[in-house]
C-alpha cells in the first residue's frame, strides 16, 4: 500500500490547533458525575478455559445509564502470581470486535499483569464477537455502523456512553483484592486506541497509557481524506444530511483524541503505522502532539493499519515494566 499522507519529516514538524467545542469540560464533568451516582455492581463468576497458567472470570459492571457491560478479568494463577498486589491493563478493542471468547486475549495476564478485558457494547459482530448490548442506542437516523449514533448531540452519541463504560472498567480494575490500584495502565489498537486516550483524559487513577494506531482523532482530517471505513460513514451520513456538517463535527470533537488528550497527564507510548490508511498518520500525530503527558512513539513505516503487531507488544511490555515497575 502506497503512503497517501504526510512524510515522516512533515510529521513531526506538523501542527494544527483544532477548535474546542463550547463547554467541553463542564460536559464531561456533568458525565462523570450522572455516572458516579451508580453503583458499579460488579459481579466476577470463575470460568474454565484451556488455559492452565492463567485464571479467568466471567465480569458483569454497571456502565453508562446503569446499563451491564460485560469483561473478562485474566489473572496469572495463583502459583504464579503469589501474594503480592499486582499492577494491571485495562484492554479496550478496535472497531466492532468484542471481549471474545475467554481465551483470546490473555497477553498481559501471561505477561504477569492483571488484565481487564472490556466488551464494547453494541459491537462485537465484526471481527470477534461480544456479548453487551447497547440500551442507550436512540431511534435518530445514523449511517451503518457506530460514528454517526447520536451525531446530532454530544450527550446521544455513542462514544460518550462508551467512554464512560471505559473510564468504570479502570475503577473494576482497581478495586479488584489482586490489584495494586496505583499501577493500572490502559491500551487498545485502534478504536480502542482512541477509548485508551479519552479515558487518559479523563480519569486521574490511569498511570500509564499505550494507545496503538488511534482511532479517533482530529475527525475532520479523517473525515476529509481517509478513503474508507469507518470515517466514510460519517461522510456518506453528511452526504445524504446536507446541512448539518457544523453540527456533526462539534459532537464528534467531544470525543476527539486530539482535543482531549491535552486533559492527559500520564506517560504515554503512541504507535503509527506510515502506511496506515483507515487511521492516517497526520491524525495519529495530531492526537500524539495534543498529549498533555510525557509521551513517546513507536514509527511502523511500511505498515497498515495492523502497525507494528507483535513487535510493538514487545516494545510495550519493556516499556511498560519501565513505568509501571515490574
Amino acid at each position: 500500500m502506497p503512503r497517501i499522507d504526510l512524510s515522516l519529516a512533515e510529521l513531526w514538524e506538523w501542527r494544527e490547533e483544532l477548535p474546542e467545542p463550547a463547554g467541553l469540560d463542564a460536559f464531561w464533568s456533568r458525565t462523570l458525575a450522572e455516572a458516579a451516582r451508580i453503583a458499579l455492581d460488579v459481579t466476577t463468576t470463575r470460568v474454565d478455559t484451556v488455559l492452565t497458567t492463567i485464571e479467568t472470570y466471567d465480569v458483569t459492571f454497571t456502565g453508562f445509564g446503569g446499563h451491564p457491560i460485560k469483561a473478562w478479568l485474566h489473572l496469572p494463577a495463583a502459583p504464579l502470581r503469589g501474594d503480592a498486589a499486582l499492577p494491571g491493563v485495562v484492554q479496550y478493542h478496535g472497531y466492532n470486535g468484542g471481549r471474545g471468547l475467554p481465551h483470546e486475549f490473555t497477553f498481559w495476564a501471561q505477561a504477569g499483569y492483571a488484565h481487564l478485558v472490556m466488551d464494547t457494547r453494541g459491537q462485537g459482530s465484526g471481527w470477534t464477537n461480544g456479548d453487551t448490548p447497547d440500551p442507550g442506542n436512540g431511534g435518530a437516523p445514523s449511517q451503518g455502523g457506530f460514528l454517526t449514533r447520536g451525531i446530532e448531540s454530544p450527550d446521544e452519541h455513542f462514544y460518550r456512553r462508551v467512554f464512560v463504560d471505559a473510564f468504570r472498567a479502570v475503577e473494576v480494575l482497581r478495586a479488584h483484592d489482586a490489584v495494586d490500584a496505583s499501577r493500572v495502565a490502559v491500551t487498545g489498537h485502534s478504536q480502542g486506541g482512541g477509548i485508551t486516550l479519552g479515558v487518559a483524559a479523563l480519569s486521574p487513577h490511569v498511570v500509564a497509557v499505550m494507545p496503538d494506531v488511534p482511532f479517533l482523532s482530529h475527525f475532520r482530517r479523517a473525515v476529509d481524506l481517509s478513503p474508507g471505513d469507518p470515517y466514510a460513514e460519517v461522510a456518506r451520513y453528511l452526504g445524504a444530511h446536507r446541512g448539518r456538517t457544523k453540527q456533526a463535527f462539534e459532537t464528534l470533537a467531544h470525543f476527539d483524541a486530539a482535543i482531549l488528550g491535552k486533559r492527559a497527564s500520564a506517560p504515554a507510548l503512541f504507535s503509527v503505522a506510515m502506511m496506515d490508511t483507515i487511521c492516517l498518520p497526520s491524525t495519529v500525530f495530531a492526537a500524539y502532539h495534543a498529549y498533555a503527558g510525557q509521551k513517546r512513539i513507536q514509527v511502523y513505516e511500511f505498515n497498515d493499519h495492523e502497525g507494528g503487531g507483535a513487535f510493538h507488544t514487545r516494545a510495550q511490555v519493556s516499556w511498560l515494566k519501565a513505568t509501571l515497575g515490574p
